[in-house]
């Protein structure tokens, strides 16, 4: 008996010597490292987000920014009664949870019931409020609320609203990009983000004195577009107000600067607001300039005149007798207006829109010129403005055309384009024959607002100087002595042509038509071009024009740009 007493308080000696031993190591030899652990458990590490980069229009101007928002979140384990320091009294003093979660309600704006059933629980993560403005999160802070943190984040306004919407693009309810600039030019934008850590007590409330770390976020650049918005502005209102009086299926305007290929405007009828896109149906949040191709009809007889003059087989005085129809290589063509056999310049072919005489003069262009030139003038081409969805439109190579199909793509079908194609065709007439490169995006800008402008391309010459200038007088006659009248300018000289075409239906027909209108001013030096386009409008089709909305918009630029109005008479070329 006495043996097994000896022996059992040995072995309790000899436990007590290991726990001791063991004591003395933590709390003698391994203090920092005790304390180290005991910070770890407190430390909490947040994401500091960058600030979005702001989309500005060509006057700097905010088409689009970031602003600085907190989402309100708590550990619901860790709600309960608990003291604050008051800092009208300067004393402690006790608060009932309850009495807590009315006053955070107030602050809030939202239900006691509501806010109760936020915080009260057994979460971990659970959010209280969303994206609350500095000062909501600054009187949540005071109240000491057990649990609860203010998340930095950010959220996305659009102060213009639908203007330029469908360039701009939007962003998803999580943050992502998902169309327009926003998303294509997202790397650029977004930024890097930092982190802030720092230590909590048992509480869950921040130890203001303890670890405060933090690395900064790096914002995004701003993206500076070449967009006038007042033009875009009025351009959406222009062009939606025509398109409801037509009873249209849609409409678009292109403004182009044509020394630079700079886009002014590129407005829809139909346009999203970033703010709430949800409220657009999503076939209607597109760029429709540059994502629809359509049969673009007799703008493209501009092309086919240049490209005979250029190449000496006419003059814009040049006399044609033209007959009733007009047949080729077996192909018979007429005019939209039947008429007997009349004598017309090559001016009064082009000013009375007539296929008729377009085909008796470009049939002396060889296919491949034919192809060439509509290449050189942009049609076909894929151009890279910053946007998705862009298309190049229709051109085959002149291998594939068929018998008809080698003349229709003289007078505009048989092939098809956007409007920016259109607008950058006539933008190289105005420029003296050099197309340039359309532009949307201009610079990005550092956050400390250094400026990093994008390279301009160097034009392409398209025809020379003096067939340009010959082209631009026939555009010119058109606003006086042919269908361009309701096109012409108060106070101004211009150069314009109309189109229309048959426009497709989806079971491979046609339905209704395409109905466009381009043009260029001041004609004394040319620079701006102005392309309005209006699709399957209701009513007879000769009875429609897209002159008025051309006409409204072109005016509006000439006086932003505080052109002086012309002094000098239009020319008139001979019709006949």
């Amino acid at each position: 008996m006495a043996a097994r007493v000896r022996t059992g308080l040995v072995l309790v000696l000899l436990a007590l010597v290991v726990l001791g031993g063991r004591l003395f190591q933590l709390q003698g030899l391994d203090t920092a490292g005790m304390a180290q652990a005991a910070v770890e458990k407190r430390l909490r590490t947040t994401e500091i987000p960058a600030l979005r980069g702001e989309i500005l229009d060509a006057n700097n101007n905010v088409l689009a920014r970031s602003v600085q928002r907190f989402d309100i979140v708590v550990d619901q384990r860790l709600v309960k009664d608990y003291t604050r320091f008051n800092p009208k009294t300067k004393q402690p003093e006790d608060v009932r949870i309850t009495d807590a979660i009315a006053r955070l309600a107030e602050v809030l704006g939202q239900e006691t019931d509501t806010v109760a059933d936020a915080v009260l629980g057994d979460r971990p993560f659970n959010y209280v409020a969303k994206a609350v403005t500095p000062e909501v999160k600054n009187r949540v802070e005071r109240l000491s609320f057990p649990g609860l943190q203010a998340r930095e984040t950010t959220i996305r306004n659009y102060p213009n609203g639908e203007v330029a919407g469908s360039v701009i693009g939007f962003l998803g309810s999580d943050g992502n990009p998902l169309a327009g600039i926003e998303a294509t030019q997202d790397e650029v934008l977004s930024g890097t983000p930092g982190e802030r850590t720092y230590e909590i007590g048992a509480d869950g409330i921040r130890i203001p004195v303890a670890t405060n770390e933090e690395v900064p976020a790096e914002d995004g650049r701003n993206v500076k577009l070449t967009l006038n918005t007042d033009v875009q502005w009025f351009a959406q209102e222009t062009i939606a107000e025509q398109v409801r009086d037509y009873g249209a299926e849609y409409g678009t305007i292109v403004v182009v600067n044509a020394r630079t290929g700079d886009i002014i405007a590129m407005a829809e009828s139909t346009t999203p607001d970033p703010n709430d896109p949800g409220a657009t149906p999503v076939e209607q949040r597109q760029p429709f300039s540059v994502t629809k191709a359509f049969e673009p009809g007799s703008t493209t007889k501009m092309i086919t005149m240049a490209a005979a003059i250029e190449e000496g087989i006419t003059t814009p005085t040049t006399r044609y007798t033209i007959p009733p129809s007009y047949s080729v290589n077996g192909q018979r063509f007429t005019d939209a207006v039947p008429h007997g056999t009349v004598q017309r310049t090559t001016a009064g072919i082009f000013a009375k829109s007539m296929n008729t005489g377009t085909v008796m003069i470009g049939q002396h262009l060889t296919r491949q010129q034919r192809y060439d030139y509509l290449r050189k003038f942009g049609i076909g081409e894929l151009y890279d403005i910053g946007l998705t969805g862009m298309t190049s439109g229709l051109l085959a190579k002149p291998g594939q055309w068929d018998g008809r199909q080698e003349y229709t793509v003289l007078f505009g079908q048989g092939l098809a384009q956007t409007a920016l194609h259109t607008a950058m065709a006539y933008a190289a007439i105005a420029n003296d024959g050099v197309r340039m490169q359309p532009r949307l995006i201009d610079s990005y800008v550092d956050p400390d607002g250094t400026e990093h402008k994008l390279p301009r391309e160097k034009g392409v010459k398209v025809v020379s100087k003096k067939t340009a200038g010959q082209v631009q007088d026939l555009l010119e006659t058109v606003s006086t002595q042919g269908g361009g009248l309701p096109g012409k300018v108060e106070d101004y000289r211009v150069g314009v042509k109309t189109g229309t075409a048959e426009a497709p239906s989806d079971d491979g027909g046609f339905s209704g038509y395409t109905i466009s209108m381009a043009g260029i001013a001041p004609m004394e030096d040319p620079e701006f071009v102005v392309v309005a386009t209006i699709q399957r409008p209701k009513g007879g089709v000769f009875s429609l024009t897209a002159g008025p909305p051309f006409k409204k918009v072109m005016g509006q630029v000439l006086s932003t740009y505080n052109v002086p109005p012309s002094t000098t008479k239009p020319v008139k070329l001979p019709l006949e």
